[in-house]
């Protein structure tokens, strides 16, 4: 709890703990059953980015029944299940009630030995920083709600935000790291923050090689952005020095909030290519090395 991280952990034995972790949210896509993958994949991610297995979820139901068919509900709850199974997770049941507005996740357990837990406050300096899925899901969502986003677009972030953090997971276990978040609401820089501070080491940025969606820049001139990216730069930016040379458009991407975004990870130089190589042979393209663990000013992230 101490340090915010991505799940709580409870310790039963010396070599097991429950990874216990909870999230829904309203609609950021049109189709429900791309929502309740979508829904699903995010849930699991805090497992994931503690280096755990999910292993059970409950459903988290709140739907608008005057208002809505129950061929919707329907819809998003194949979605959730369809990636449950995949990740090898069983559904033992959940909770539902009639609100106002739709929104659908999942209340999570997992396991993991806590002798080899990857948290965020274990980076150290001269790690490397490997990002594996690209930024601006948060103002993408937004651009479809004002119909803006084309269908090819939808489609292509869409099956970013229900790709399972699970290969990424595995294979950087099986190298090695230090520390890991999961790159959510707080967006990229607010969740880079949490693990500068809680590992008490600093953080540079190399801004050019963050993977972005290219559209992102478009809509952000055309002032399509989510309250949440202007909250996070409100929050975190005592704690952030960009270069004169990092574009405003760039700058707003990196407070954006994400929805089931990618993992960040902290793990030494020697190791960093090898990881990166195994993720792009994974079918994780974007992965990126997009900065690196500093001694200096702790807590702070410098962006160039």
């Amino acid at each position: 709890m101490e340090s915010l991280d991505d799940a709580g952990v409870y310790k039963l034995t010396d070599d097991l703990a429950i990874i216990q972790t909870v999230d829904f949210f309203t609609p950021i896509v049109d189709n429900p059953y791309d929502f309740g993958q979508i829904a699903a994949a995010n849930a699991l991610s805090d497992v994931y980015a503690m280096g755990g297995k999910p292993l059970t979820a409950m459903n988290i139901v709140c739907f608008p029944a005057k208002k809505l068919d129950i061929s919707v509900l329907k819809d998003i709850l194949k979605g959730g299940i369809d990636k449950m199974m995949e990740a090898g997770v069983t559904l033992v049941g959940g909770h539902s009630i009639d609100d106002a507005e739709l929104k659908y996740g999942l209340s999570v357990t997992g396991v993991v030995d806590p002798r080899n837990m990857v948290t965020n406050a274990g980076a150290k300096a001269g790690d490397k920083l490997i990002l594996t899925k690209p930024l601006g899901t948060g103002i993408i969502g937004t651009a479809l709600k004002a119909g803006k986003a084309s269908k090819e677009l939808v489609v292509r972030v869409t099956k970013y935000m229900t790709t399972l953090n699970k290969k990424a997971s595995v294979l950087m276990r099986e190298v090695g790291v230090h520390a890991c978040t999961d790159i959510t609401g707080f967006g990229f820089l607010g969740h880079a923050c949490q693990l500068a501070e809680n590992s008490g080491v600093g953080i540079k940025v190399n801004s050019t090689s963050v993977p972005v969606f290219p559209e992102v820049e478009d809509f952000i001139k055309r002032a399509l952005i989510p309250g949440g990216l202007n909250r996070n730069r409100e929050f975190y930016s005592k704690n952030i020095k960009f270069s004169k040379q990092v574009p405003d458009y760039l700058r707003d991407v990196l407070f954006d909030p994400q929805t089931s975004g990618g993992l960040l990870i902290s793990i030494t130089p020697d190791k960093a290519a090898l990881l990166l190589d195994k993720l792009k042979k994974a079918v994780i393209p974007e992965a990126a090395i997009v900065g690196e663990i500093v001694s200096k000013h702790a807590g702070k992230i410098i962006v160039d």
